[in-house]
C-alpha cells in the first residue's frame, strides 16, 4: 500500500493544513466519543450491580419489617387471644398506612404541576428585554 505523503507544517499549503486538522478533529472527536462510551458501559455495569444490591437489601428488609410486626403480634398474644393481638397490630398497620398516604398525596399536591415555572418566567422576562433591546 502506497503511504500517503505528508509535507511537514514549514512547507504545507493552507489547503493541506486545513484538510490535516479537520481530519484529526474528525478522529480525536471519535475516539473522545469511542472512550465516553467504554467509560459509560463500565460505570452501567457498575451502577447496575449496586442496583440489584439495593434491591436485595430492600427485599431483605422487607422481611425483617414482617418478622417485626410477627413479633408484635406474638407479645401481644400473650397478654391477649392471639386473633385480638394480629387484629390490633393489624389496626395500627392499616392507620400507619393511612397517614402516610395523607402525607404522600399532600406532597405531590405541593409538586404539581409539574413545570418550571421560575424558570418559564424568567425566559419570558428574558425574552421581552431582547425584544425590547431590539425594537429600541
Amino acid at each position: 500500500m502506497a503511504e500517503r505523503f505528508r509535507p511537514d507544517a514549514e512547507h504545507a499549503s493552507t489547503g493541506e493544513l486545513i484538510a490535516r486538522m479537520s481530519e484529526q478533529t474528525s478522529t480525536l472527536i471519535r475516539d473522545e466519543m469511542r472512550l465516553a462510551q467504554a467509560e459509560l458501559s463500565v460505570k452501567a455495569k457498575t451502577a447496575g450491580v449496586g442496583i440489584g444490591m439495593f434491591g436485595a437489601g430492600g427485599l431483605l428488609a422487607f422481611f425483617g419489617i414482617a418478622s417485626l410486626i410477627t413479633t408484635a403480634i406474638l407479645a401481644l398474644a400473650l397478654v391477649l387471644p392471639g386473633w385480638a393481638a394480629a387484629g390490633i397490630v393489624t389496626l395500627l398497620l392499616f392507620v400507619a398506612a393511612a397517614v402516610v398516604s395523607l402525607l404522600g398525596k399532600k406532597r405531590v399536591d405541593e409538586a404539581t404541576p409539574a413545570k418550571p415555572e421560575r424558570t418559564m418566567d424568567n425566559v419570558k422576562q428574558d425574552l421581552a428585554e431582547v425584544k425590547e433591546a431590539a425594537q429600541s
